[in-house]
């Protein structure tokens, strides 16, 4: 098995799943200069999975190369999205190395989709390497790439009760003044989800930061918060 023989079999498997019609309305409600084919995110991982299954990589190393050469080869969207599930194998579950990738994937996706594609994926990472992780998100809270802030934002998003909500806070307040709406929907999603765990700790951020933060920020941190 080679690198090549993965990512063929995922590129010939997703151009004969495309769908022109679904194509158009992808195309068109990404906003994307990058063409789709029109296939369902659920079918996408499944020829992933099945791909993996046949060509199976033998290091971390070997996963590596094939998701960087799927990512910077793609012809389609679903191309990238598939680099992306390539991810989610065990094998690089804890992966340090796994970090320069994410950060190609962030700063040259630039879109919504493709960013928040591997925030479960950094969010595993910090969980298993705190220590390393955690100064890495401080620096891209302050990052010029919106993105890269995004990113940091978001990390936590499925850390539950092992979220860190001073790490939480400290990479949501370099960017409270943002005007950007996907920095600003970051901060109230990322919020809105740590309120499931601990809401009055959300409650109390929104009040201490009730001027900083935006209305649509707010918004989103506040929808689930039972009434005081």
């Amino acid at each position: 098995m080679t690198i090549q023989d993965l990512v063929q079999s995922i590129r010939s498997r997703l151009r004969s799943a495309g769908n022109a019609e679904r194509a158009r309305g992808a195309q068109a409600y990404m906003k994307s200069e990058m063409p789709s084919w029109g296939i369902r995110v659920p079918e996408v991982r499944s020829i992933v999975k099945t791909a993996a299954r046949e060509f199976p990589v033998s290091s971390p190393e070997e996963l590596r190369r094939a998701v960087l050469q799927l990512w910077r080869e793609s012809e389609a969207r679903e191309e990238r999205y598939a680099a992306i599930d390539l991810t989610g194998l065990r094998i690089v579950k804890e992966d340090l190395d796994m970090l320069p990738v994410y950060e190609e994937i962030i700063r040259t996706g630039a879109w919504w989709d493709l960013v928040d594609g591997v925030s479960h994926r950094l969010c595993a990472l910090l969980l298993a390497h705190r220590t390393t992780v955690a100064p890495l998100l401080l620096q891209w809270a302050e990052d010029e790439d919106m993105w890269i802030r995004r990113a940091a934002i978001t990390t936590q998003l499925g850390a539950k009760s092992m979220t860190d909500p001073g790490l939480l806070s400290s990479v949501i307040e370099p960017n409270l003044a943002d005007k950007e709406f996907f920095i600003r929907k970051a901060i109230g999603w990322a919020l809105r989800e740590y309120s499931k765990t601990d809401p009055e700790w959300v409650r109390s951020f929104a009040a201490d930061n009730a001027s900083a933060l935006s209305p649509l920020s707010t918004r989103e941190a506040t929808r689930l918060l039972p009434s005081p």
